[in-house]
């Protein structure tokens, strides 16, 4: 058996022989930990996602924060020694490989890129990966009392034809050579976040496909992130394999009285509390029938506090615990136990997502708590 959740920082061995049915588990990272020159301009100087999550206060009685890391410390990405522990950590807990967010605005413009390209220059870690184009302009938002936000642009998005797919296409041919790039039947996984909004995106399939080819690759296997089952279509449609679906949208159904969605807005305009909403209640609509679909990968989402950001206009997972995560986990490994292998795809949202009280990694409450019960529900030991 894997060893129970230990003491903080206890970080221990196991000799892994196999993967549980076959699952593949991949972690969203999120490379927001280094100062760029960019955030100094828009932020402050030597900004970083570190500068939310150290300023985040309580809220409410009970609200746990701030959220402190613990084996890692507040680190820094540049840093080549932090990238090797954290593949560490996710190959003992049963990860099979990290999403990186890409960030590509049009070629000259891009972001947050320098530890991904240090990952494939130097070979390390060697751990598998793939990508995810968060293909979204970026703004600063001003949160208001009321839980509104005004917008000011701060890079826009955009998608400026074939031209510009083909400079995309070759600024990442390393790492789609790489050997560690993660595969679907031979076929690079490269994930588009939001598919419904980019214009014309049938042609960049279809064009990325041929320069794959052209360059001795398979070809890809194109998923985008979905939030509503109804867009499932659509997005299919268009030209992907498969959707990565994440239900976080699904919270208002846990108040699915109007007594108890009053009772919510209330709380939120009178006392200025955040939309608050339980862990133990969410489990059920964090997965469904949907999830049973080949084509349809389920996301496993350990926690969830947007506070950090967004102060009382954000809303947040209240009380999640690695117990119940347990349990959200063991739902979705139901879910997907009679599709075919290739098609076991689980994205953890995220491996790394402090800033939205989203990751896994060890902090000074849980420690290892999380990640253990990842590798309890991934891994056989030979222990």
């Amino acid at each position: 058996d894997v060893a129970p959740s230990r003491g903080l920082g206890d970080v221990y061995k196991r000799q892994v022989i196999n993967m549980d049915n076959g699952i593949r588990v991949i972690a969203f990272y999120l490379p927001q930990f280094h100062p760029t020159l960019n955030n100094d301009k828009w932020w402050g100087k030597g900004f970083t996602e570190w500068t939310n999550v150290g300023k985040a206060t309580p809220l409410f009685r009970g609200h746990y924060q701030p959220k402190v890391p613990a084996d890692l410390g507040y680190y820094d990405l540049r840093l080549p020694e932090v990238r090797l522990q954290q593949a560490e950590l996710a190959r003992e807990a049963g990860i099979a490989g990290f999403c990186y967010y890409h960030y590509w605005f049009e070629s000259g413009k891009e972001e947050l890129d320098l530890p991904f390209k240090q990952v494939v220059n130097t070979g390390q870690p060697d751990f598998p990966f793939c990508l995810c184009w968060a293909n979204e302009s970026w703004h600063c938002k001003f949160w208001n009392k009321d839980g509104t936000a005004t917008k000011k642009l701060l890079i826009e998005q955009k998608y400026l034809g074939k031209e510009d797919n083909e400079k995309h296409f070759y600024s990442l041919i390393h790492a789609f050579k790489d050997k560690r790039y993660m595969r679907y039947d031979d076929k690079l996984i490269f994930m588009i976040y939001r598919a419904l909004d980019f214009e014309n995106v049938t042609e960049f399939i279809h064009q990325w496909n041929e320069l794959a080819q052209k360059n001795g690759l398979a070809g890809f296997h194109f998923i985008s992130q979905c939030n509503d089952i109804k867009d499932i279509p659509k997005i299919l449609n268009l030209g992907f394999n498969a959707v990565n679906l994440l239900r976080l949208n699904n919270f208002d159904l846990v108040e699915s009285s109007k007594i108890q969605r009053f009772i919510q807005t209330c709380y939120h305009k009178l006392f200025k509390r955040p939309y608050v909403y339980q862990y133990k209640n969410v489990i059920d609509k964090l997965t469904g029938i949907e999830e049973a679909e080949d084509y349809v990968y389920p996301s496993i989402v350990p926690n969830w506090d947007h506070t950090p950001r967004s102060g009382y206009g954000g809303y947040l997972l209240d009380n999640s615990t690695p117990d119940l995560f347990d349990l959200h986990l063991k739902k979705v490994i139901n879910a997907i136990r009679n599709k075919s292998d290739n098609d076991k795809i689980v994205f953890l949202k995220s491996w790394n997502e402090w800033g939205e009280g989203n990751y896994v990694e060890p902090d000074l409450v849980f420690g290892h708590g999380y990640l253990n019960v990842l590798a309890q529900n991934l891994l056989i030991s030979d222990k």
